[in-house]
């Protein structure tokens, strides 16, 4: 039975940690796994995992953080990494706005594996279409902002990955690939700390449940988490940089079309 869990939270440490910034979408891909394994997560689990992955692309851009948050003190606005404040500010707006509408309106009813395989080929469409960006934009304006702020919050529906629809939208809008990269992410962390807040309210009373692992197996689904995670995004600035990023659209298309197989043969 520990042995059982052990490789459960293992497997859905590398999950969490993999699919959070691979463009694959984490919430889809832990509803599989879970439906797989016959592993219900707790409330509390998820929290401690979705922490795990917000730590790791904390430390990976803690530099450029520390810059940002220099400018801010000295409300700089106007250098490299003073412009990112305000950007990112205006981007959250829609990823809110979205992402409390959908938590309000549908959650949970819309993650099927038929929903999910639906939203699989629109991520692959998008995922596809970005290699044809232009790049002949160094800077992100404000509208450009919005875009990827609103694709973002897009992705609170399970099959759309909040890297794969903030970096597509922001080549397909012809912005240059390493900005892209840099702000997608930076973008992500406000949404991930306010993804983790609204479950935390949601689920306040399921806390007392338990993570549903042992201490030790947490820790463990924790360290591959970070490990999975820190590689995800190592391998997304590869692929962004070396115009390859696309090719995940191959495996979202392949993915969705099962879902869906499965969802008309299952009825899940």
């Amino acid at each position: 039975m520990l042995l059982s869990q052990l490789f459960t939270v293992i497997i859905l440490g590398l999950i969490q940690g993999l699919s959070e910034w691979l463009p694959i979408s984490s919430t889809a891909h832990l509803k599989i796994a879970e439906y797989f394994l016959g592993f219900s997560a707790t409330p509390l689990f998820n929290v401690f995992l979705h922490i795990g992955t917000l730590g790791v692309v904390i430390f990976y851009f803690r530099r450029d953080i520390k810059i940002i948050l220099t400018d801010l003190v000295h409300g700089d606005f106007h250098s490299e990494y003073g412009r990112f404040i305000p950007l990112i500010i205006v981007a959250s707006i829609p990823t809110g706005i979205i992402g409390i509408l959908y938590d309000f309106y549908l959650g949970d009813n819309y993650q099927t594996f038929l929903i999910m395989g639906i939203t699989f080929l629109i991520g692959a469409t998008l995922l596809f279409l970005s290699r044809y960006g232009k790049e002949d934009q160094s800077k992100i304006s404000y509208r450009r902002a919005l875009i990827m702020g609103a694709a973002q919050g897009a992705a609170s529906f399970p099959g759309l990955s909040r890297s794969g629809s903030t970096i597509s939208s922001g080549l397909l809008q012809n912005v240059k690939r390493e900005m892209v990269f840099k702000f997608s992410f930076l973008l992500s962390i406000p949404a991930v700390i306010g993804d983790l807040a609204v479950e935390a309210y949601h689920e306040r009373g399921s806390f007392t449940q338990g993570v549903g692992v042992s201490s030790i197996n947490l820790a463990i689904a924790l360290v591959f988490t970070v490990i999975a995670g820190y590689f995800a995004i190592t391998l997304v600035k590869r692929l962004v940089l070396t115009k390859k990023f696309h090719y995940f659209a191959a495996y979202t298309f392949s993915l969705g079309i099962a879902l869906i197989l499965m969802a008309l043969l299952l009825g899940y």
